[in-house]
């Protein structure tokens, strides 16, 4: 019996975290190699109720070396909303986590991230039959120890969205897709339990999206809610 082609793609990126460069190479064209880690996550949220939000410019600029999102929240009008075709639940999530409200209009949200010794990598294959490989990972530095807990992972699907198109006079990056999980660190971490410290999975790409403007960001969070890694990939050129 043959696997179904979107795990074919989850398959790929064992490649990219597994040690096969040839065919990391041939499947996994876009990663977190070489990309400088972003020292801050700056989060927009925008009700899908809310046209005018997305068309008019944010209220504060993120700097060059944020990792920015764009949420799209489900609003009251839900399908009829005009940014209903970008909106998900990922959003409400999202929102819950940081302990926030559904925004009547749009909200932002601010974090520094404060690094553990260590690297977070992420990457993503190409997109096949509406799916999409990815995968996370975060070795810790040799000879270094991580307090020992529970550790948060996010990675998203995002989209960017130039300035001047669809409407918004800034450059956007929507959130397409998320999933989390957890990794759980002990003092001190052995071989068997750094190399646990990864996820591979297909996302799905929601139907409208550009598939090629498609990257992806993660970032790991600590028992308090800090961040101590981020990440996001870069494709390669011509990929």
């Amino acid at each position: 019996m043959r696997p179904p082609l979107h795990s074919l793609t989850a398959l790929a990126l064992l490649a990219t975290f597994g040690g096969a460069p040839l065919l990391a190479q041939a499947q996994a064209s876009c990663s977190s190699d070489g990309v400088a880690q972003p020292v801050a996550l700056y989060e927009r949220f925008i009700n899908a109720d809310c046209e005018s939000c997305w068309a008019g410019p944010p209220a504060h600029a993120p700097g060059a070396s944020a990792l920015v999102l764009d949420w799209i929240v489900p609003g009251g009008l839900a399908d009829d909303a005009p940014l209903s075709a970008a909106a998900t639940r990922d959003a409400l999530q999202r929102l819950q986590d940081l302990g926030r409200g559904v925004p009547p209009f749009s909200d932002t949200h601010t974090a520094e991230v404060q690094p553990l010794p260590g690297r977070l990598r992420v990457a993503n294959g190409l997109a096949m039959n509406d799916y999409l490989g990815t995968g996370i990972a975060f070795q810790p530095a040799p000879r270094n120890l991580l307090p020992a807990g529970r550790y948060a992972y996010t990675l998203v699907l995002v989209e960017r969205v130039p300035a001047g198109t669809a409407g918004t006079p800034v450059e956007r990056y929507v959130v397409r897709n998320a999933l989390q999980g957890n990794w759980n660190a002990g003092i001190p971490l052995s071989k068997k339990e750094q190399s646990a410290w990864i996820d591979n999975r297909s996302m799905r790409t929601p139907e409208g999206t550009d598939a090629e403007r498609l990257f992806v960001a993660g970032w790991l969070q600590d028992a308090q809610g800090r961040i101590v890694a981020a990440a996001q990939s870069r494709c390669a050129a011509g990929s």
